[in-house]
């Protein structure tokens, strides 16, 4: 028999995830339902639905479900059992100048969506609009599951928490996985033996996206003793954990996890991100000092361009979707999330890292802050794992990036710019712009996004003149 949910999906235009997460439900077992799409881009929202209709056909269909198009959210949530959100906050204008504006002063990065100057306006157009959503959650579905998925992670998951203390939400990311199978790549070779990340147990703590592995075991094997020996070997070259292990010579996404070796080499802990993101929560200097040092250290600065002829594809690959031209593989992602609405139905017990309300599951951290560990999901629960502790110097790293993430948050709420300067200029990214500069850049920046700002601060008032 299977068991009816109704699932809201705000963001449901989404032009990539909303088919590994269509697919990941069609492949589960013993569900059924409604799956309310919810997009400021209704369009968008239609031809996922379409797309939907051709999944519900598909013979390797498992449980299928019927998909509805809401242009109210209200509609969306009302009677919602789980609330998934992933949303884009603002649009590729926005998003060229949180990457690029700041490297008129020499400042790099590699994704700008969590720190660094870029994660901050990211979260200045964000967090108003999770404001909203935990509201209206609040009101029409208050004993709903809500997972987030956008970024910037820790942001979204203290907004939703702020506003709504009562609200039942975890903050889900993937890529402490991309860390698990890069051990497993080590075990493999170093010891021969073959494995798949979920073989292994990993104690992870942190902060999205700047999560640290404290121990790593498969069966009595320490597989972090075996990472100086796997340094020695592969680290000049670089080693990304798939199958082409040179992936990030011509894949802009890709990496040579040298970053994360050099973290183990100085810390004793592995960081559990790929280079890319890891790389944003260091001094400037050390992995983004340019394009070069980029290069050298085996990960790549991701353009605004790239990302947006990668959007143009899949939007007609969407289309061509929708219109039945193309189809659509139903095949099981590496994903979890679906996994995980499962175990909270009551179906199995499974661990996995999500983003959580500190209670005291990392005992060095603040009670109440975001912090990303190991849970346990099983009937209609989600339960942290107290974590190892992390070594002074990660913690102290950690701790930087912690409050500067929360003065934003303070500040974006309070609707206070002095405050989010204050994060602004302690960024890790920005240790070598003067006080002037930066906030120079700050202005500039607040302006170029000033479409989704307006209606929350006056930029105007706050800097003395129009940009």
């Amino acid at each position: 028999m299977n068991t009816s949910i109704k699932l809201a999906y705000i963001g449901g235009g989404s032009k990539l995830w909303a088919r590994v997460f269509m697919s990941d439900l069609a492949c589960a077992e013993h569900l059924s339902g409604e799956i309310a799409l919810y997009d400021i881009d209704v369009p968008a929202a239609r031809r996922n639905a379409a797309i939907g209709g051709y999944i519900n056909a598909d013979p390797a269909t498992k449980s299928r479900f019927n998909y509805v198009v809401y242009e109210d959210i209200e509609g969306a949530l009302k009677g919602a059992d789980f609330v998934v959100i992933s949303i884009l906050p603002g649009t590729f204008t926005e998003m060229r100048s949180d990457v690029h504006a700041p490297e008129k002063y020499g400042i790099y990065q590699s994704v700008g969506d969590t720190v660094g100057p870029g994660g901050v306006l990211r979260a200045m157009r964000t967090v108003p609009i999770y404001e909203g959503f935990a509201q209206k959650i609040a009101q029409i579905c208050p004993s709903a599951w809500v997972i987030n998925f956008t970024n910037p992670m820790t942001a979204c998951t203290y907004t939703l928490y702020d506003v709504f203390p009562g609200i039942k939400a975890f903050g889900c990311c993937h890529e402490v996985f991309h860390a698990q199978e890069f051990l497993c790549r080590v075990l493999r070779e170093e010891r021969g033996i073959d494995v798949g990340r979920k073989d292994i147990y990993t104690d992870a703590s942190g902060i999205n996206h700047f999560t640290w592995i404290t121990s790593a075991y498969y069966k009595d094997i320490d597989i972090l003793k075996l990472i100086p020996s796997f340094y020695e070997k592969y680290f000049n070259e670089g080693f990304y954990e798939y199958a082409d292990r040179f992936a990030f010579r011509h894949d802009p996404f890709a990496y040579g996890n040298k970053v994360k070796m050099d973290m183990y080499m100085r810390y004793g802990a592995l960081g559990a991100a790929g280079d890319r993101h890891l790389a944003e929560f260091m001094p400037d200097t050390w992995y983004l000092k340019d394009p070069q040092t980029v290069k050298d250290w085996a990960f790549n600065l991701t353009t605004v361009d790239f990302r947006e002829r990668q959007q143009a594809e899949r939007v007609a690959e969407t289309i061509e979707m929708a219109e039945g031209r193309k189809s659509f593989p139903v095949v099981k992602s590496a994903e979890e999330a679906v996994d995980l609405i499962k175990a909270i139905m009551g179906f199995g017990r499974i661990v996995s890292n999500v983003n959580l309300p500190n209670a005291g599951q990392m005992p060095q951290m603040p009670r109440g802050a975001i912090v990303e560990t190991n849970c346990v999901f099983a009937d209609n629960s989600v339960k942290p794992v107290v974590s190892d502790e992390l070594p002074p110097a990660v913690l102290a790293l950690v701790m930087r990036n912690y409050l500067n993430i929360q003065t934003c948050c303070e500040g974006i709420r309070r609707r206070d710019l002095d405050e989010v300067f204050a994060s602004f200029v302690n960024q890790p990214l920005c240790s070598r712009l003067t006080v002037a500069e930066a906030r120079s850049l700050f202005k500039e920046m607040c302006f170029n996004t000033r479409q989704y700002l307006d209606g929350y601060f006056d930029l105007e008032k706050y800097f003395g003149t129009a940009k």
